[in-house]
């Protein structure tokens, strides 16, 4: 089946054939649709935390930072930003050579209202003789965009989302990276004044960000009055999947295997990797200026407020459990904890003799926590918080995507349909136990990665993508969901995102 050319590969990329036989037949019998209990809303699933319980949070959170916790910032930003600029890509080709379609004529009319606005200029300069309005008057519309994207230029079209330039401010710029940095000595400062921020980064990405930190980190730590420890991993090659034909062989040009990156599933290996007692996950494209960075501060503060106060009573818990010394009363009351506060049921407990009762609450307690921010609906693409059935029947608090929901059922596309909450990926996640450091991967439900179809050397080919980080990588973790305000996610999407006020 394999020649010793694809076990070389294999084993380069340290994968076994044992996985490719368990992808292969993933491809083959496909992933079972998700099915749910219902949306989580607010009372049922999603915390609405009143102002008085938030300074209970509050203070939480400052006490765990006074006693010195390893705290760590997690960005995922190993994407590139040429999905940002896929209406500027477009315009390079098409049949005409002015600004026509509404997102064109945005781009021009505010083009000086971007931060890497002067930076774009000096380029036309060097590269054009004129300036961008110089170029924009005589018609010379493409050649500002070509020095924009391409590499003679700014080469933004290729470099990661983390580096390009978001944010004017009156004497510096900031790019979306320097902005986590910025964001994380806000809230994520310990006793000692440490901040500990860690981006998971592509291969050929790496140098651009260890440059950019070299030349900035000193100057933040300056303005905030911190230490930085800022790390970098790159997505495991052994996350990648293989690729597969249409009868579900294993996909090969010119004879070679072909593997894709696994999607950010991938990415629990690299959170699994770091040592620390509370992780925050955010995306890199997720930020806004100082200026209004104040509300995102308090509730990333409140959510970890909350993580910590679930914390505490879980770890309770399950030392009671592990004790033996628990009543029936104990038993009851955590039954009651999880029914109330983490919205886990099942309706077999009731069956249960006391020795089996305790195993189970202890199997379903004693595991890693996250505590997600959900946002109102605004018709966003993406996935959003529900109640959905395990597979060993308890039903849990699940971010669940749109391809994980069957949307020939009516029934099942109408209740994801009918959800009241968005996720904006706004986690703060705790990764030890009473006994030590969780092993993530262990808490990963495998049966909800997805197929997707893509094409290679004009042949089609269907990709494995590993189930999400969010979704169902920590399906088997402690949930908990906290209604926060719109105003806290701020994407950038596309190059014309960064013209919205949020970003001014």
């Amino acid at each position: 089946m394999y020649s010793s050319e694809d076990l070389q590969l294999l084993a380069s990329k340290g994968i076994t054939e044992k996985q490719i036989e368990e992808q292969l037949c993933c491809f083959k019998k496909g992933f079972p649709f998700l099915k749910i209990d219902a949306s989580a809303s607010i009372g049922n699933g999603i915390l609405s935390v009143s102002p008085q319980e938030a300074g209970t949070y509050l203070n939480v959170w400052e006490q765990y930072l006074n006693e010195n916790h390893k705290i760590v910032k997690f960005v995922p930003a190993s994407g590139a930003a040429s999905r940002m600029f896929k209406n500027l890509f477009e315009f390079t080709s098409a049949s005409y050579d002015v600004p026509t379609t509404e997102f064109e004529k945005k781009f021009f009319k505010d083009i000086r209202k971007f931060a890497f606005y002067s930076d774009l200029n000096a380029v036309c300069k060097k590269n054009n003789g004129h300036s961008v309005e110089e170029l924009m008057v005589s018609g010379e519309y493409k050649a500002v965009v070509l020095n924009l994207l391409e590499e003679k230029g700014l080469n933004y079209g290729f470099l990661p989302k983390g580096m390009l330039k978001f944010h004017h401010y009156d004497d510096v710029d900031r790019t979306a990276m320097e902005e986590h940095l910025a964001e994380g000595a806000m809230y994520a400062a310990n006793k000692s004044k440490e901040v500990n921020v860690h981006f998971t980064v592509s291969h050929e990405h790496m140098p651009f960000f260890k440059e950019l930190v070299a030349k900035k980190q000193a100057l933040y730590e300056k303005e905030f009055g911190v230490k930085y420890d800022i790390g970098f991993s790159e997505q495991k090659p052994s996350t990648d999947t293989i690729a597969a034909d249409m009868d579900n062989e294993p996909f090969r040009e010119n004879g070679k295997l072909v593997f894709r990156p696994g999607g950010h599933g991938a990415l629990i290996e690299n959170l699994n990797d770091i040592d620390a007692d509370v992780i925050f996950v955010k995306n890199i494209d997720n930020v806004v200026p100082d200026r209004l960075k104040d509300e995102t501060v308090y509730y990333k503060k409140l959510i970890g407020g909350v993580l910590i106060s679930l914390k505490q009573k879980i770890d309770n818990y399950v030392r009671l459990l592990k004790s033996g010394k628990y009543t029936m009363d104990d038993l009851r009351e955590m039954i009651e904890f999880m029914h109330r506060k983490l919205f886990i049921r099942n309706p077999e407990t009731k069956n249960l003799e006391d020795g089996e009762l305790a195993l189970y609450l202890l199997k379903k307690l004693d595991r890693p926590i996250r505590v997600c921010g959900m946002v109102k609906n605004v018709g966003e693409p993406g996935g959003g918080p529900f109640l959905a059935y395990n597979e060993d029947g308890t039903i849990s608090l699940q971010i669940l995507e749109s391809s994980q929901i069957d949307v020939n059922n009516p029934r099942a596309k109408a209740q994801f349909e009918s959800g009241t909450h968005f996720n904006p990926v706004d986690l703060v996640c705790s990764v030890k136990g009473v006994d030590g450091k969780f092993d993530l991967p262990k808490y990963v439900d495998k049966n909800t990665g997805f197929i997707s179809y893509k094409s290679k050397g004009g042949k089609d080919l269907k990709a494995l993508e590993l189930p999400g980080l969010w979704n169902g990588a920590m399906s088997d973790w402690n949930t908990l969901f906290v209604e926060v305000p719109i105003e806290t996610f701020n994407p950038v999407k596309t190059v014309n995102d960064l013209l919205r006020d949020q970003h001014q």
